[in-house]
């Protein structure tokens, strides 16, 4: 069995002899401290390094997937208001004839060459890819953050317009890179922040109405594919797993442990054996202030309680560049310990 094989077991939950390791996409910042600390610079040869499992390669955030004859990108309405602030395209949104006017992107401009090259120079790794999805990110610049919350409760039906046009889009960009990418992905690997530190951005029920049919159905397209589906949510979204589980996610990621209700022991009392989990090693305090002594025993404690089914990593998509090399290194080691 090679490592992708290996991870696919891992994630469907079957019974593995280990837990797995993913260090997460290096910053750059990070891989510039890491090439000075060890000569590594270059980011695959770094994964190579500390013998990780996972590969994230997305065609979302390649330049060359989407390009409009106007040079307009994507997801234009983060350009204009990369801060989710009430100056935003859709603010002062009255009726959905204010969102059928948008200029919403169009799958006829997306192209994979990019995207399938690089995976298929990839080797025997588990790899999460597709479109990151970021609709509840999409809706924050779309119409500002405090005015989207105010609309959920006053204006549903506006939200509901733009979900419609931002998912079907993503959903249609996907079926598009499933199938050109055939054989060559393993997980939709899919973003969007619904937690704060202490509890949800949202209520359980807004969450249900808004936003579970459109992860449902993400997840539904991917398992048509025989992939996997990874839902990315920093934040404590503990309220929420019980949904995610009946909406067919199948890991989530990066287990923020310091937010609330987020920690190993309480995830594995209630939801062991029913969802697979990524990251787990906490970011704000233990890797980045912590000793590799103490981020070690951490590890050690996280996957033990846990079980298995976990890949080992940071609570966070990025290596961030305040996580010293050593305790990287410690991560590393206790996940590998069998």
């Amino acid at each position: 069995m090679n490592t992708r094989e290996f991870i696919r077991e891992l994630i469907q939950g079957k019974q593995v002899e280990r837990c797995g390791l993913w260090i997460g996409k290096p910053h750059k910042q990070t891989l510039k401290n890491l090439g000075e600390k060890i000569g590594v610079f270059n980011e695959e040869k770094l994964h190579r390094y500390f013998k990780d499992e996972v590969r994230w390669i997305t065609p979302h955030y390649m330049k060359s997937t989407y390009s409009e004859p106007n040079g307009r990108s994507m997801r234009y309405w983060k350009d204009l208001n990369p801060h989710a602030s009430s100056d935003a395209l859709l603010a002062g949104a009255q009726t959905v004839d204010d969102v059928h006017a948008v200029e919403w992107p169009d799958v006829t401009y997306l192209k994979f060459d990019e995207c399938l090259s690089v995976l298929n120079n990839t080797g025997d790794y588990y790899r999460l890819s597709g479109f990151w999805c970021p609709f509840y990110h999409d809706l924050t610049y779309l119409f500002g953050t405090e005015e989207l919350l105010i609309k959920m409760m006053l204006q549903p039906e506006i939200v509901n317009c733009a979900l419609e046009y931002l998912c079907n889009f993503y959903l249609q960009a996907n079926e598009l890179f499933y199938k050109q990418s055939k054989g060559l992905i393993d997980a939709l690997f899919f973003g969007n922040d619904f937690g704060s530190q202490k509890d949800l951005m949202i209520s359980p029920e807004q969450f249900e109405i808004f936003f579970l049919p459109w992860i449902k159905k993400f997840a539904d397209q991917a398992h048509a594919y025989n992939l996997h589906t990874v839902l990315h949510s920093c934040g404590s979204i503990y309220r929420i797993i019980p949904q995610l589980i009946e909406a067919g996610v199948d890991a989530i990621h990066p287990v923020q442990s310091k937010a609330g209700s987020m920690d190993a022991d309480k995830l594995s009392k209630n939801f062991q054996g029913k969802i697979a989990f990524i990251g787990g090693i906490d970011t704000q305090e233990i890797l980045t202030n912590g000793s590799p002594e103490q981020v070690f025993e951490e590890t050690l404690r996280v996957k033990r309680t846990l079980g298995n089914n976990i890949i080992i990593g940071p609570a966070h998509e990025v290596l961030m560049p305040d996580v010293p090399f050593e305790n990287i290194r410690a991560m590393c080691e206790a996940a590998k310990e069998k």
